[in-house]
């Protein structure tokens, strides 16, 4: 029985699993509009796309969080723009835009050959790594997530299902779905040093994936999603400790 409490005994652990829980609720539960709207490919564009700001922003010398939230909402804000012309269109307004901003950081590595803690943990996740300052930003992108769903529910619901019907009802679509796309930034770039650029897509489409599965209901899919989320960091931070396998592989398997 002590064998399964040793993790517990080390504070760095147990931050790791806090964190782990808190951004799995954060994705599942703003994964839930990513899958219903069909915008998975953004939240794997943006992940990589974030990427490219923090290496500039270790380049740069400047904080992590600050450097990647400039580059997150700069990113969101110029697909946004980019999709409202009909001859490009979302997808490939995001292939582009996403694509030239990961190819951006692969240069500047190369270039600078500058490799940190911060930027490691940028592309593969470091979640034994989190400090207290992470799990203030983690809950604070929670809350801001949080009171953006609920203050919004129904015109983010609205908007989700049928953006022309909603439009013609008198629901600001241009402006749900730039605040939208400003909390999935907040959320992937929160995600970053817990799971790393490549799986933090993953953690916004699996959850409501499997939850769409068990329910047609929204707001049950939407609290199974979160559940979900929040179990699998949970228990996937504490089968990584006992069969010595990355934190973030072991939460999305």
């Amino acid at each position: 029985m002590g064998g399964l409490a040793e993790p517990f005994e080390f504070e760095f652990f147990v931050r790791g699993m806090v964190a782990a829980t808190l951004v799995g609720v954060l994705c599942a539960a703003v994964g839930v509009y990513v899958v219903l709207r069909t915008l998975a490919y953004i939240g794997h564009g943006l992940a990589h796309s974030i990427f490219g700001g923090a290496v500039v922003s270790f380049v740069s010398g400047i904080s992590f969080y600050i450097g990647a939230t400039i580059w997150g909402v700069f990113t969101v804000l110029l697909i946004n723009a980019a999709a409202r012309r009909r001859q490009i269109g979302g997808d490939a307004a995001v292939g582009i835009i996403t694509t030239c901003a990961f190819a951006l950081g692969v240069a500047l590595i190369s270039r600078h050959g500058k490799f940190t803690r911060d930027f490691d943990a940028a592309l593969f996740g470091e979640i034994l790594g989190i400090t207290s300052g992470d799990l203030y930003v983690i809950a604070g992108v929670l809350v801001l997530a949080a009171a953006v769903i609920f203050a919004w529910w129904k015109q983010l619901l609205f908007t989700t299902f049928d953006s022309d019907v909603a439009s013609t009802y008198g629901v600001p679509v241009p402006w749900v779905e730039a605040l939208f796309s400003l909390v999935l930034a907040a959320t992937v770039i929160a995600s970053l040093q817990v799971r790393g650029a490549p799986l933090s897509a993953a953690a916004l489409v699996l959850p409501p994936v499997t939850a769409r599965l068990l329910t047609d209901s929204f707001t049950r899919m939407f609290a199974l999603a979160a559940a979900l989320g929040g179990a699998s960091g949970l228990v996937g931070v504490y089968i990584s400790w006992f069969v010595n396998v990355s934190s973030g592989a072991t939460v999305v398997l």
